[in-house]
């Protein structure tokens, strides 16, 4: 995936995370099973902290069952 600045720089402002700590989640998500259900908990979680966004229970449940079932967006730059 070619990202340019000018995507980090969309992500930073709506998120205040930095370039460097989204590669190296990028570099975390590579190595982890995103259909693991502890998995993916544990990356909903760090993002939650990174963000500074409380994700409640059935936020993290909705999240979880999409990622699983397959239903997230394939094209990364319409999400910003």
């Amino acid at each position: 995936m070619n990202l340019n600045d000018s995507f980090f720089n969309k992500v930073e402002k709506k998120t205040k995370v930095d370039k460097k700590t989204i590669l190296s989640l990028a570099e975390k998500l590579q190595k982890s099973n995103l259909k693991d259900e502890n998995a993916l908990r544990e990356v909903i979680d760090t993002l939650s902290k990174m963000t500074g966004k409380k994700i409640s229970k059935e936020q993290s449940d909705k999240i979880v069952s999409k990622v699983i079932d397959g239903n997230v967006p394939q094209n990364i730059d319409k999400m910003f």
